[in-house]
């Protein structure tokens, strides 16, 4: 089929409509928190404790508690907790980690910035996420731990991984920077492996005045490790037993997490809601040869729609379409990690993780942010329709 032409023949002079609505308006997010996030603000500028504190440790018991997990350790980044997970893992010069090539760089980056080898493993089309059956197969001596990412929200299938890492003795590291909330078969994602790494860049669905990131574990000593390899490997000031480094979570962001934790299960029931309403009105547009949705998980999973990623026809040509119409839309991911210049050295070529490849050229996000209104949606997807209607 040939991909529909642009209705402004001379793209130079196009110009893109008012915009409908925002990718993520996280201003109407504020909005609705205001009064609580200043009052937290206030309290810590009146206290001027910064460094961690009461406003950290009270933000990691919440969020443990939450999330169901022993320990829960604040730093400074999502990147971070993945680096600072690794190294309390062993991982170092040498070691290979198996990931995904469809994933933001910080995952395989992350791996590499420690002198490690990342070992991609294709997906599964559907999911977005690792394909366990293709794990085993990219197991060698050097492997000793898997990262599998919670793409866009959804959680990967983590029984078949981990049995197969308990029968190799590899450790699990659970890249959900995407997915706080998310859970699978009734667990919250993060507390299945030996670690739970999370971001709270402001566009994740709990998402700071800043960067900001958590690791969670099960492990006690672990957790030690962790708050001292945040802290220059000090348990004591001034004393250190390891080598560190500096990435706190900081008392600022921390206070404004707290206020948000409070309201992330019903944001997440928005977000869910919205995925619902796209997929009714993308039926009843008889989109279905040119659409596939993001898959309904089992009911033991819990989707929290990071992202609501559709895989689409003349991806590139719709995007400019909606563009003009000014709607917008974001692509997770255009180039897979297996192909990126800053992986080169991994030797890799086109072909090698097809369906990451398919992804990367098919994938589209819209708007789910929890505030987005129903008449924007339908706007949305009425804009789609038009496109394929040509």
């Amino acid at each position: 089929m040939t991909a529909p032409r642009s209705s402004h023949p001379d793209k130079s002079s196009a110009i893109p409509a008012s915009p409908l609505c925002d990718f993520l308006d996280l201003k109407a997010q504020f909005a609705t928190i205001r009064e609580e996030v200043m009052a937290a603000v206030t309290k810590v500028m009146e206290t001027q404790l910064f460094i961690l504190g009461d406003e950290v440790r009270l933000f990691e018991e919440e969020i443990a508690a939450m999330l169901g997990a022993k320990h829960a350790v604040g730093c400074a980044s999502g990147t971070d907790a993945l680096i600072l997970a690794l190294i309390a893992a062993g991982i170092g010069q040498g070691d290979e980690v198996i990931t995904t090539p469809f994933s933001f760089v910080a995952t395989a980056g992350s791996i590499a910035w420690l002198h490690a080898k990342p070992v991609f493993v294709d997906i599964v089309p559907d999911s977005y996420n690792i394909d366990p059956e293709k794990i085993s197969a990219a197991i060698t001596p050097k492997t000793h731990a898997i990262m599998p990412v919670h793409l866009f929200g959804l959680s990967a299938d983590l029984d078949p991984i981990l049995a197969l890492a308990r029968t190799r003795n590899l450790a699990i590291i659970e890249d959900a920077a995407q997915a706080v909330g998310a859970q699978y078969k009734n667990r919250y994602v993060g507390t299945i492996g030996e670690f739970g790494c999370f971001s709270f860049f402001p566009s994740k669905n709990l998402g700071g005045a800043g960067d900001g990131g958590l690791i969670t574990t099960e492990d006690t000593a672990l957790a030690e490790r962790l708050r001292a390899l945040r802290m220059h490997g000090s348990k004591k000031k001034y004393h250190h037993d390891m080598l560190g480094t500096n990435s706190r979570l900081d008392a600022l962001q921390a206070a404004v997490l707290r206020v948000k934790l409070r309201h992330l299960p019903a944001w997440a029931k928005g977000r869910q809601a919205n995925a619902q309403r796209y997929r009714e009105l993308f039926a009843a547009a008889k989109l279905s040869e040119f659409i596939k949705f993001p898959p309904i998980p089992p009911p033991q999973y819990q989707h929290v729609y990071n992202q609501f990623s559709i895989r689409c026809r003349h991806r590139d040509a719709l995007r400019e379409h909606l563009c003009l119409a000014g709607i917008p839309s974001e692509i997770y991911y255009p180039v897979p990690l297996h192909l990126q210049p800053a992986f080169a050295n991994l030797g890799h070529r086109p072909g090698q993780f097809p369906n990451a490849e398919a992804a990367s050229a098919e994938v589209l996000s819209l708007p789910v942010f929890p505030e987005l209104r129903d008449t924007h949606q339908m706007q949305i997807v009425n804009a789609i329709a038009e496109f394929y209607a040509k």
